[in-house]
């Protein structure tokens, strides 16, 4: 498993469909992972700090573990088949639990559990962003700063 971390969410266009964008800690691929609406919502929520006056569903399921005394340990990346992304939580001691990635991330943000991701998922949909082009994941990171969450509402 390699640790990822959050670049950010983004709209890609013409679709309109939501993507989140993670990096390699120790390395240079990036996964992009398509999204739904609500969860880039919920991802880009957290990283903008914005609080809301009753809890979102991934904010619930971090009360809900805090309260039973099970944490969540680690979010992991552990197939793609057919396009699809799958994720496991790792949970308390020992517990695995299947979850979409984009709702694993959203969590994992939440409550500062690393994320990680199979060597196979990332040699197969990971991307290698040549030295030319990082003009344009900076140009992405200025994105991220302007976007509002209420960008991803539809």
């Amino acid at each position: 498993m390699r640790e990822l971390s959050v670049v950010g969410v983004r709209v890609e266009l013409p679709t309109n469909q939501p993507i989140v964008l993670l990096r390699e800690v120790e390395g240079d691929r990036y996964l992009p992972i398509w999204i739904g609406a609500v969860e880039a919502t919920a991802i880009a929520y957290e990283q903008q700090g914005v609080k809301t006056a009753r809890p979102l569903t991934h904010d619930l399921l971090r009360d809900v573990l805090a309260a039973l005394k099970a944490p969540l340990r680690a979010v992991e990346i552990t197939e793609l088949k057919e396009n699809v992304f799958y994720a496991d939580l790792l949970i308390g001691d020992g517990v695995r639990v299947s979850a979409r990635p984009s709702d694993s991330i959203a969590l994992a943000l939440r409550v500062g559990a690393p994320i990680r991701c199979a060597e196979q998922v990332l040699s197969e949909a990971g991307i290698v962003i040549p030295d030319e082009q990082e003009d344009e994941v900076e140009k992405f990171r200025e994105f991220l700063e302007q976007v509002r969450p209420e960008d991803f509402a539809g």
